[in-house]
């Protein structure tokens, strides 16, 4: 614990303050661990003490000092050298929602930009859609607007120059921004209209505001004068996003300043409350103060891991302080930079449990993180939550053993904290006897001094078992589970629970689990240590001695950090000015974070700097945050240059995505540089330098016991050892079973492991299994193995998914993960499915079951099929499925594995392959009904490229695909990931034996089936016994009529759609398989828990669908349509039956637009592709979808601006669309009176109001324009969409053909940028003689736009439930995953569940 000047003051404080506990570390001065005193004391008692630290911190001063100095009195900082700190105050404010009142003030058109955010929804299968609410109460639109000139999606990569903001006039219309971008300024603020609008906020009694407007990451301007007006009004705290995070995407941006403004009043409150504890104050300016007494140096620690000055502490850089301190401390204490070995967090407390990882000698930090469903755009460690902690609530569910999300908290806590708490994993371990009453704390009972309660969790376990045998086992008492059994059990589905996304967190950054050691701390960590790492193929575990307390002394250990960041736009070249332009711009980032670290006390050997620049490939947004090269990594790997970013940045893509893209330019899109005031100088000895001097000596039996107790293990209770942590000495080595226990942790050490006590950790190695071998029967499910496989299954699907990421090279699979990935039995039933897009539930098997069926005993070793066709379990074309089958050794096949990615392009009509007017299937492009892609290990790749190509070209109008090489090896990243699921499934089989994996293949769907049949037995109750039915139509008139019958003795039901519509002449028809996944979705939002997502979900379903009605098209009947708008109507019809709720929008509102593409002439009477001239025009292609309201129900209101049912994909950032494309975005934001009315209203639709700048070819693919979304139970319907062009007429030709002729000009997309320049002129020469016309578009539509014309989308809004004016009986709820830190684990997964 050194100290940037070392003084007399001597002693030394770090404390973290969590939820539960409050972890202080003190040290007098000497920096020696044996002199460290560790205090823990709980957070909150108001009986005790107002302030948990400052309790803390006396105690530490009196013992250090040997007087006991009284409570109340002003601490003496005479004797104090530093006090570090880490707190939760900001992480509260933020879950409960008491942070400060706040405005927000945004450029006008984007006040509901944080209503809307992305778009999606968290839950994909919660109909009462819940999004977090907006942190402010007031929003200010200023009447300002800056847009980028240039577009990067620009084929001529046009770059128009401009002088940098100060030196251009202040007139002018085009300006060089921060990012090295050419930003035009459209409107200027007036400044009289702004003071007008804040005084109004300020006399409301608001005083904080965060200020964010577009662009302003580049161009601070305006948001600097709105900020000045705001001081000088007298605002008490002021936020602009352009200072705060300079980075580029309005809704990040805006949410960051938001959370800044709404937490660091609360922030400054807690310290100056805190600092009035001690006589000379805190921080360096109470340091530096010459007259009275001086103070302390107190640093906090922020979420990247570096320690602040208390002065300049933020709430935006609070919510991950006291998590941060545990990764600190566990990297600088297990970490060794000689042997490199990477390790992984494992934090296990009381009400959490994260994963972090740490290799290379440098932290893992994202950029965008969620906590409490507020999304942060700041460097933050890469911490996930992925449990509940100890206090994760055990359940009985369908079947099923299941462990949290749900906690039992601080209060009450487990049921043995004798609070009347319900069953948790920390009873379950207390149980077992893995968990020792005599080493807990006694702070429990009326007067705070009893111990765990063991008999409040035996009593709880006795029912939960006898209802899970009365469940399983019925009379057969041989079937019973005993209550060791099913305690063990959760433990076992708990381990199971946090292991995924630990693979998940390390495997989706290209490295191998097994490669790694676990570091474990947290209180609870030690007794799931061994099983997690064995999971993981992980062999040795580190914990540190103060592992209960790692947080507090990882501040110890920090170091003081100043983070300086700026925009860029520049591409990356060795050429010399471009190095020079930004070593200059590193130069001046470094020279600010100095003076700042100066400031603080440090001198300049002391100060080091992180140097990154933020670097990705043109056309893709997977930037990565790319470190200098060290020193001895340049004389390595790029020949002595330590300022080769570009190379180093191709290194890394390399090892996370699989590939480059040497034809692409590498864009910088930010400069970082990290400052950092060295205060830690390294460990006497690392880890590894004791294991290497170290003699084990393995100690005799009953040698320094403590004593021996019964202790549960796979297969029965052991006598095993407990020891106390501090009678053993260095180099002791116990062989499991054996528990080590100190009064902060216990660890498990499990047979076959053994542990080794060294000077600064215990360190466990695995051994080579838990316990005894059990035989495992195949004629009788196990509950608790069937729910372990229901997790494994699941793991091989995300898996392989992880692997086709890795693999694909397109952006659809690669960045939006439009993908699905399945395990299927040997006849194509659906066993798992990851991730869950709900349109490919039921399709996926549909698929593989006709292919299974066609290729009957056909198909060899080393075969893999290729389908698309809708006929044959396909959605839609660009969805492609890749099918390998699994051989048993007597050559049968046992099981399929499948992937179907989305290709951006298979050629038809349009780009894209998503026309809205296609009529028959060829113009939707190339349809592969059964091929194989791969004969007996050889990729067919000319029958493909005939397939994708050559094919889809031949028919009149339609172009081959137009990115066959993006398709190729997209493709063969399928096949790769298939044989990844076929190599997990392998493994699963060596482990367990063919037989049992193929058994709970089939029990895993039969649990799901039983899930679906209880669901229909208790509908059929609830509705008294009457047929279920429903009608609703499509805008064309197509009615989808549907009967459900419930035989409720079986628990099956029929779904009879007699009566719906023909086939269509138009593109809403949809394939079966489409409404069989409507159909498996909806029945997993009515069971609205958990359950595995499997065929079994439709074994009790029988559906009756009229051939060749448009749900059961012909072979060549268009479908594009039928995948996007006819299975949200679908699904309205399914949940009108079940009068489950009023519809949602029903539409999912596909908008493209762009220019170019190929096409093919005529050169000679055969029309093949091979004789006819290829013409292809660069340009550019748009696809997205809008979202809109939510349909209200019985205890929920509906919600505005999300995406519903079939669907979930997230928008494409404001700014990085402006920045992508050549629009200027008018207006997004929610729609007005579009809610059905009722006792609980309908959700909002939105205005999406886009102008063109070139001309573009603009296509509207919606629904629900004529049909309203339908009221229930007495609730009013909601308004219908609405598309209008906003359209530019030349008064003097509007007779004329030459409109006509335009237009035709640019739906060919035969331009050149000069072509281009001549058509716009053409429109705009004589402004004085155009009018702007509003034109109906319909539901679907294609036309040419001009530069200046507009297509604004008005979405369908939510119909409400129940008569207007009744008493309302919503329910509140909270996700109990609302307050888990959101890393690129959470991310990757909503990532996914968006790209339905």
């Amino acid at each position: 614990m050194a100290s940037p000047q070392p003084s007399q003051r001597g002693i030394r404080i770090a404390i973290d303050r969590g939820g539960t506990f409050t972890d202080c570390v003190g040290n007098p001065g000497s920096g020696k661990m044996e002199d460290d005193v560790l205090i823990k004391l709980l957070s909150v008692d108001p009986s005790n003490y107002e302030d948990a630290p400052l309790e803390g911190i006396r105690r530490l001063l009196s013992k250090f000092t040997g007087q006991e100095i009284p409570r109340g009195e002003p601490l003496d900082t005479s004797k104090i050298e530093s006090i570090r700190m880490g707190t939760t105050v900001a992480t509260n404010a933020l879950l409960e929602r008491k942070g400060e009142d706040i405005a927000m003030v945004v450029t006008k058109g984007f006040k509901d930009c944080l209503a809307i955010g992305n778009q999606s929804r968290p839950n994909i299968f919660a109909l009462d859609i819940r999004k977090p609410e907006v942190l402010y109460k007031k929003v200010v639109e200023i009447d300002e607007r800056v847009t980028l000139e240039d577009y990067a999606e620009d084929p001529e990569r046009t770059q128009t120059k401009a002088e940098a903001i100060d030196k251009a006039g202040s007139d002018a219309e085009l300006v060089r921004g921060l990012s090295g971008e050419t930003v035009r300024i459209l409107r200027r603020p007036e400044e009289e209209a702004i003071r007008g609008q804040l005084q109004e906020v300020y006399d409301s009694g608001l005083k904080s505001i965060a200020v964010c407007l577009m662009h302003g990451y580049t161009y601070p301007n305006h948001e600097a004068l709105v900020g000045k007006i705001a001081k000088e009004i007298g605002f008490e705290h002021v936020s602009l996003s352009s200072e705060l995070m300079p980075m580029i995407k309005l809704v990040p941006r805006a949410t960051s300043a938001c959370a800044d403004a709404y937490l660091t009043p609360a922030i400054r409150k807690y310290i100056d409350g805190f600092s009035k504890g001690f006589e000379g104050g805190l921080g360096t300016k109470s340091v530096k103060r010459e007259e009275g007494s001086k103070g302390a140096r107190c640093e906090f620690m922020q979420s990247d891991g570096g320690l602040v000055d208390v002065d300049i502490f933020s709430g935006l850089k609070a919510i991950l302080s006291g998590p941060a301190g545990g990764v600190v401390g566990y990297a600088l204490t297990s970490y060794d930079p000689q042997t490199k070995i990477p390790v992984i967090g494992f934090d296990m407390g009381g009400t959490s449990t994260d994963v972090s990882r740490y290799g290379s000698g440098r932290y893992d930090h994202v950029f965008e993180t969620t906590t409490a469903g507020v999304t942060i755009q700041s460097p933050q460690l890469d911490i996930n939550t992925v449990a509940a902690g100890g206090g994760s609530r055990l359940f009985w569910k369908n079947g099923l053993f299941v462990v949290g999300p749900e906690s039992a908290g601080a209060h009450p806590g487990p049921a043995c904290y004798r609070k009347g708490g319900p069953l948790t994993i920390t009873d379950a371990n207390l149980f077992l006897g893995r968990l020792l009453p005599d080493f807990f704390p006694k702070i429990f009972g009326k007067n705070e001094n009893e111990g765990l309660d063991a008999e409040a969790s035996e009593k709880l376990f006795k029912e939960l078992a006898e209802q899970i045998n009365k469940e399983v086992a019925g009379d057969n008492k041989g079937k019973e589970m005993s209550l060791d059994e099913v305690a063990h059990g959760f433990i076992k589905i708990a381990n199971e629970t946090m292991t995924r996304p630990i693979r998940s967190l390390t495997e989706a950054r290209g490295h191998d689990t097994s490669k790694h050691r676990l570091a474990t701390f947290g209180g609870a960590g030690g007794q799931h240590a061994v099983a997690i790492a064995e999971a993981l193929g992980i062999s040795q575990i580190l914990i540190h001695r103060y592992s209960s307390v790692l947080s507090a002394y990882g501040m110890a250990l920090a170091d003081v950090v100043d983070e300086r960041q700026e925009p860029e736009s520049k591409v990356w070249s060795d050429e010399k000015d471009v190095r020079e332009y930004l070593q200059q711009k590193m130069e001046e980032l470094k020279c600010k974070s100095t003076a700042t670290l100066k400031d603080q006390g440090f001198t300049e050997e002391q100060i080091h700097f992180e140097e990154y620049l933020n670097l990705r490939y043109r056309g893709t947004e997977s930037a990565l945050m790319i470190i200098k090269p060290t020193k001895e990594e340049a004389e390595k790997d790029y020949g002595g240059d330590e300022w080769a970013f570009g190379k180093a940045f191709v290194k890394q893509h390399e090892q996370e995505f699989g590939f480059t893209l040497p034809d692409r330019d590498i864009i910088v899109d930010d400069v970082r540089a990290r400052g950092i005031g060295k205060t830690f100088q390294g460990l006497e000895k690392t880890v590894d330098q004791q294991l290497k001097e170290i003699k084990p000596r393995d100690l005799l039996k009953g040698e320094k016991e403590y004593a021996t107790r019964q202790v549960y293990f796979e297969g029965g209770r052991q006598d095993t050892s407990i020891y106390k942590l501090e009678d053993l000495a260095v180099g002791d080595r116990i062989k499991g079973p054996a528990i080590i226990a100190d009064g902060t942790q216990t660890i498990v050490v499990t047979p076959g492991a053994s542990a080794l006590v060294i000077n600064t950790h215990v360190i466990i190695n695995i051994g080579d299994s838990d316990g005894q071998d059990k035989q495992i029967s195949t004629k009788e499910v196990d509950p608790i193995l069937l729910s372990i496989f229901a997790h494994r299954f699941m793991a091989i699907a995300e898996q392989m998914g992880r692997a086709l990421q890795k693999t694909s090279v397109s952006t659809n699979v690669k960045e939006r993960l439009d993908y699905s990935c399945a395990l299927f039995d040997s006849e194509g039933g659906l066993v798992a499915n990851a991730p869950h897009l709900p349109v490919h539930l039921g399709s996926m098997s549909t698929c593989v079951r006709k292919q299974a069926s066609l290729w009957s005993d056909k198909l060899k070793r080393g075969d893999v099929l290729v389908s698309n066709h809708p006929m044959f379990g396909g959605t839609h074309l660009p969805d492609i499925t890749v099918i390998t089958p699994a051989f048993s050794s007597s050559d049968k096949i046992i099981f399929y594995v499948a992937s179907r990615a989305h290709h951006a392009d298979i050629g038809g009509i349009l780009p894209g392959s998503m026309p809205p007017h296609s009529r028959e299937l060829f113009q939707e492009g190339a349809a592969i009904k059964s091929e194989k892609l791969v004969s007996e290990g050889h990729f067919n790749e000319t029958r493909i490229t005939e397939l994708l190509l050559d094919e889809p070209g031949q028919y009149p109008g339609c172009s081959g695909t137009r990115c066959l090489s993006d398709n190729i090896n997209d493709l063969k990243a399928q096949v790769a990931a298939n044989q990844k699921g076929i190599n997990l499934i392998s493994t699963l089989m060596s482990d367990y034996g063919e037989a049992v994996v193929r058994f709970y293949m089939t029990s895993i769907q039969a649990n799901a089936e039983q899930s679906v049949r209880a669901l229909l037995k208790d509908m059929h109750k609830r509705f008294e016994g009457q047929d279920l039915s429903a009608e609703d139509f499509m805008d064309d008139g197509s009615p989808i009529r549907l009967r459900v019958t419930i035989d409720p003795e079986k628990g099956e039901a029929v779904f009879d759609f007699s009566g719906t519509g023909p086939e269509v002449y138009g593109n809403i028809n949809a394939p079966e398989a489409v409404t069989y996944s409507a159909i498996i979705y909806c029945l997993r939002c009515l069971i609205s828990e958990d359950i595995p997502l499997n065929q079994g979900c439709l074994a009790p379903i029988h559906v009756r669908i009229p051939k060749k009605s448009f749900l059961s098209p012909s072979d060549n009947a268009a479908v594009v349509g039928g995948n996007v708008l006819t299975s949200q109507r679908v699904t309205d019809v399914v949940l009108k039956a079940f009068k489950a709720c009023a519809a949602s929008q029903g539409d999912t509102n596909n908008l493209t637009f762009g220019f170019g593409g190929t096409t093919y002439s005529d050169s000679s009477s055969d029309s093949s592709t091979n004789h006819r001239e290829r013409k292809e025009t660069k340009g550019f292609g748009y696809y997205e979808t809008i979202a809109g309201g939510s349909g209200a129900g019985p205890t929920w209101h509906g919600t505005s601006g999300v995406h519903t049912h079939m669907t979930n994909t997230r928008i494409t950032d404001s700014e990085v669309f402006e920045r992508r494309y050549p629009v200027l975005l008018r207006e997004f934001g929610l729609r007005p009176n579009s809610k059905g009315l009722g006792m609980h209203d309908g959700g909002e639709g939105v205005i999406r109001d886009i102008e063109f700048r070139i001309p573009v070819q603009v296509s509207i693919l919606s629904e629900r324009r004529v049909y309203h979304p339908y009221g229930m139970n007495g609730g009013g319907d909601a308004q219908c969409g609405l598309n209008i062009w906003v359209r530019k007429v030349n008064k003097k030709t509007v007779n004329s053909d030459s409109d006509s002729k335009i237009e035709g000009d640019v739906k060919e997309g035969a331009k050149t940028s000069g072509e281009v320049e001549d058509l716009v002129k053409r429109v705009v020469e004589n402004k004085d003689e155009v009018e702007y016309r509003y034109i109906n578009l319909g539901a679907k539509n294609t036309a040419s736009m001009w530069p200046g014309e507009r297509i604004i989308i008005h979405t369908p809004g939510g119909g409400g439930w129940g008569k207007p004016g009744e008493e309302s009986k919503a329910v509140e709820k909270m996700d109990p995953r609302s307050g888990w830190r959101q890393g690129s684990v959470a991310s990757r997964q909503m990532t996914a569940e968006a790209s339905a």
